[in-house]
């Protein structure tokens, strides 16, 4: 059986987790007071109902019950289940943001002040945020990425080293992406805009692919980029960084980046590296302007 506790911070996602934890198979119940929490998993062993997979979605919703989730996971282990915990959160700015565009209050706001329940909701989650297996930031996350990280750690069982990376192609012409913590230029690569041809297709086109990768310099240039991100990622992780976003840039952000970009996210998920794919500017009109 696999039991799955979902937590995290109010406004990160948890409801949309619902939803898509229910279409790869788990009986969710959300907001269970986490005192109920043994019984229902006795519930479940005796085979009333057959269920195999199980995720209980528990958050400060639950005011001073969410107190009772520690002890619970407790007699859950002394009973003999095994248990994971999956913990949404987002960066502050970002929450604030979410919270002002329902314009709904944060349930421990005393004064009103969205920032003042956050920083308390913090201070509580923080122990139950401390013995999570798996730790998503949803900051940059659209709702598609968000479903794509979940079915790949839950679904199809890749491994999750606790961070992870969204790969942004871009063009310079319209600016780099502001999330991005690390950027890569490739416009040193031969541009497919020139080729009749290749000119009206995308980089997500195989001709485009091919003709971008057939350079040795792209070659190498993809190989050295993943050897250094794998290199790097424990590092982050070490650091207690759970997202990294590598942005990818040519002129126009159809080709050349998207290529590389879709490349490196095929070699980390060889990798067994979570990891979401973006491109930013693939839809922009071109005119006038090399990609």
């Amino acid at each position: 059986m696999q039991f799955l506790i979902i937590t995290g911070m109010s406004g990160a996602g948890k409801s949309l987790c619902v939803k898509y934890f229910e279409d790869i198979g788990y009986f969710c119940v959300d907001n269970l007071p986490p005192s109920l929490i043994p019984k229902f998993a006795e519930v479940i062993l005796q085979g009333k109902p057959n269920i195999e997979k199980i995720a209980l979605i528990v958050d400060i919703r639950g005011g001073a019950m969410f107190l009772d989730l520690m002890p619970a996971l407790d007699t859950l282990s002394g009973m003999g289940i095994k248990y994971k915990i999956l913990f949404l959160d987002a960066a502050d700015k970002v929450l604030i943001k979410r919270f002002k565009e329902t314009r709904r209050m944060h349930l421990l706001s005393q004064d009103g002040r969205v920032a003042d329940g956050i920083s308390e909701e913090r201070r509580i989650l923080q122990p139950v945020k401390e013995k999570a297996n798996y730790i998503i930031d949803t900051s940059n996350l659209i709702p598609r990425q968000l479903k794509e990280e979940i079915v790949n750690l839950f679904l199809e069982g890749k491994t999750f080293k606790g961070l992870i990376v969204s790969i942004v192609s871009f063009g310079f012409k319209y600016g780099i992406p502001m999330d991005c913590d690390l950027v890569f230029d490739v416009r040193f690569i031969p541009n497919p805009y020139y080729i009749p041809n290749l000119k009206p297709k995308t980089g997500l086109d195989a001709e485009v692919a091919d003709y971008v990768m057939s350079f040795s310099e792209s070659k190498t240039f993809l190989n050295k980029l993943v050897d250094m991100v794998d290199f790097l990622l424990p590092l982050y992780v070490k650091e207690g960084k759970s997202h990294l976003v590598i942005g990818i840039g040519c002129t126009g952000g159809k080709h050349r980046s998207v290529t590389i970009a879709t490349e490196l996210f095929g070699k980390l998920k060889e990798l067994e590296i979570s990891a979401v794919a973006e491109h930013r500017d693939i839809e922009r009109d071109d005119k006038g302007a090399s990609s």
